[in-house]
């Protein structure tokens, strides 16, 4: 079984358990591949929806391993703080403040305003999706001003 097929069962397992497929990611960290499945919902996913998407997927990987060796699977969500990977991923961000960083080292940091024909809108700045390096969403957490 090829990526592609192997990615179209994911995506038909995780479509099929009222989840969206954000992305499919293998990487390896101290010495340890996982594959990573990010699931999405409306509303948010749940602790349930990761474990029962894993059930379904795992039996799967006992029969056509998604790499060679030893791997650990694992399903979550992308987080608040997301990669932004593919175009879909930026229509729907937008509105939200993201991170960018272009093949050229330039690092944008702004609202993402619009996303129209592969571009970014990211505060005054436009930039081509195929001129990204690397992308993601981020959360502002300290935006409240204490008042004496």
């Amino acid at each position: 079984m090829n990526r592609s097929e192997l990615n179209d069962i994911i995506k038909n397992i995780v479509e099929d358990n009222g989840c969206d497929l954000y992305d499919i990611e293998l990487s390896e960290e101290g010495g340890h591949k996982y594959f990573r499945v990010y699931i999405t919902k409306p509303g948010g996913v749940s602790l349930n929806d990761c474990a029962k998407i894993n059930n379904l997927i795992s039996p799967i990987f006992d029969i056509e391993d998604p790499v060679e060796g030893k791997y650990f699977l694992e399903v979550s969500s992308p987080g608040l703080e997301r990669k932004l990977t593919k175009p879909e991923h930026f229509e729907k961000s937008i509105g939200e403040k993201v991170k960018v960083t272009t093949n050229d080292g330039t690092k944008l940091k702004g609202e993402l305003k619009s996303f129209i024909d592969n571009v970014a809108e990211i505060g005054k700045e436009k930039v081509n999706f195929d001129d990204i390096k690397k992308a993601k969403t981020y959360i502002e957490w300290n935006t409240y001003k204490y008042e004496e």
